[in-house]
């Protein structure tokens, strides 16, 4: 057991008096609540949490974290796997209660706290018929997700989260607020647009937005016996799709939920997402392609609002729940990766463990691969594997099946991982996400953090 980290009661008061937001210790009421992260299987209990509700308290935290010599982690949604928003014996900066907004439709911007979820950014954005590229689900905190990258629906059109990225606040190791942006400050900008929360607290962001309202999407279900003809169909259609068409592919169980029909429940699937920003007179032409990759078990895509979209699957994957990541970019699926995956699908351990295949092409091919810290713009696919359940019993089953699952294919992956979707995997896994970046990342961390306060994280080691 670590050993706990004693701080004197008044250094505490003092503290508390510095904020306007809540200091939580372990004496607080509401400490077992707000220490809980989306991966249940994190259990880590700090010594301190900031309620920050501005940057001046997220100035007073990282000071007194730093004089006092505490490990300091920093929260936004709560939504990282490896649970890096939490740390025993330290010192937590929880962003959660940061959510203001403001969308200039004039100017096609949005300016996002560091928060916010990308539930609350598409609230705000979609009267403006607007949306910023984000991810999947949209209870993910904007502040993961935008600085380890930004996967979603809308990369094929619009790019990563990091290709909207105009501007960050940050507060920096030595307590200085900064703006970070093309012109000021441009090598801390590169780096967190990618580098995750190695150089500092970003306490707001300016992003981009993009027009878009109601697409043509949704989920459509293939039975897991056509899944290596469908995945075949489905990754020669998505190298070559028009960039208005996305779709991941991913292996399930039919959730036992009145939206599927009882005969098909738990039952082993393949399935595409999709989304399709186009002009929505040409979308039954392209999906009618789609349709034929094989006879479909249940077909739900058609035309639905941006934010509905966003928040389908939020329900099956409720805060709480054990997960256990694995993950690799792809450069090509080939017909023996097929086959292996195909293979991991029938061993499903649970009813919420799935493979996910998300596309990187498109736009996101049209920046370079040195151009943002960033490395895979090269890679075609994201691939991972998690192993999910509520019960904690099944953690060893579902863990080893992510972990055989992976072992088999990382043979055929690039080698590096997207850091949003890593475990705590060691300094080398992290050197191989951002492969050739990763020295120059290393300089803007010596430069901007360098005895290393912002390390529980997908560390980058500060190196001059």
């Amino acid at each position: 057991m670590l050993e706990q980290v004693m701080v004197e009661d008044a250094q505490i008061q003092t503290l508390r008096g510095s904020l306007r937001g809540q200091l939580i210790t372990p004496q607080h009421e509401n400490y077992d609540s707000v220490r809980q992260v989306y991966n249940g299987m994190i259990d880590r209990r700090p010594a301190l949490i900031v309620q920050c509700v501005d940057a001046a308290d997220v100035i007073t935290a990282v000071h007194y974290a730093r004089d006092n010599h505490l490990p300091l982690a920093i929260r936004g949604g709560g939504h990282n796997g490896a649970g890096l928003g939490l740390v025993d014996d330290g010192l937590v900066i929880d962003l959660s209660l940061m959510k203001g907004i403001h969308v200039d439709a004039k100017a096609g911007t949005v300016r996002v706290e560091g928060g916010c979820t990308w539930g609350d950014v598409d609230h705000a954005a979609h009267p403006f018929g607007l949306a910023v590229p984000s991810g999947f689900i949209s209870t993910t905190g904007v502040g993961g997700l935008t600085l380890g990258g930004g996967l979603g629906y809308l990369t094929r059109k619009y790019g990563l989260t990091i290709d909207n990225l105009l501007a960050v606040d940050v507060v920096l190791a030595d307590g200085r607020l900064v703006t970070a942006n093309a012109d000021d400050h441009s090598d801390l900008f590169w780096a967190v647009r990618g580098g995750g929360g190695n150089f500092g607290v970003v306490t707001s962001f300016l992003f981009k937005a993009n027009p878009v309202s109601t697409v043509y999407g949704g989920p459509i279900f293939w039975p897991l016996e056509q899944a290596q003809t469908v995945m075949k169909q489905w990754r020669d259609f998505i190298m070559n799709a028009p960039e208005d068409i996305n779709g991941w592919f991913g292996f399930h169980h039919v959730p036992p939920v009145p939206m599927f029909p009882e005969e098909h429940h738990l039952k082993k699937v393949c399935v595409v997402t999709w989304c399709y920003t186009g002009d929505m007179e040409h979308a039954e032409a392209i999906f009618k392609q789609i349709r034929q990759f094989a006879p479909a078990l249940m077909d739900f895509a058609g035309p639905i609002p941006w934010p509905a979209l966003q928040s389908l699957f939020d329900a099956l994957y409720p805060p709480g729940l054990q997960w256990y990541w694995r993950a690799d970019f792809v450069k090509e699926i080939n017909d023996q990766a097929i086959d292996l995956h195909v293979k991991y699908a029938e061993q499903l351990p649970t009813g919420h463990s799935t493979m996910h295949l998300y596309p990187i092409n498109g736009k996101a091919h049209r920046v370079g691969k040195q151009d943002t810290a960033w490395s895979y713009r090269d890679a075609n696919f994201a691939q991972v594997i998690v192993g999910v359940d509520p019960d904690p019993a099944n953690n060893q089953r579902m863990t080893k099946w992510a972990q055989d699952y992976w072992d088999a294919l990382h043979p055929h992956s690039a080698g590096g991982a997207y850091v949003n979707m890593m475990m705590e995997e060691g300094e080398e896994r992290v050197k191989a996400a951002y492969r050739d970046n990763y020295q120059r990342l290393a300089t803007v961390k010596a430069k901007y953090d360098p005895n290393n306060l912002f390390r529980i994280n997908q560390n980058i080691k500060p190196q001059v």
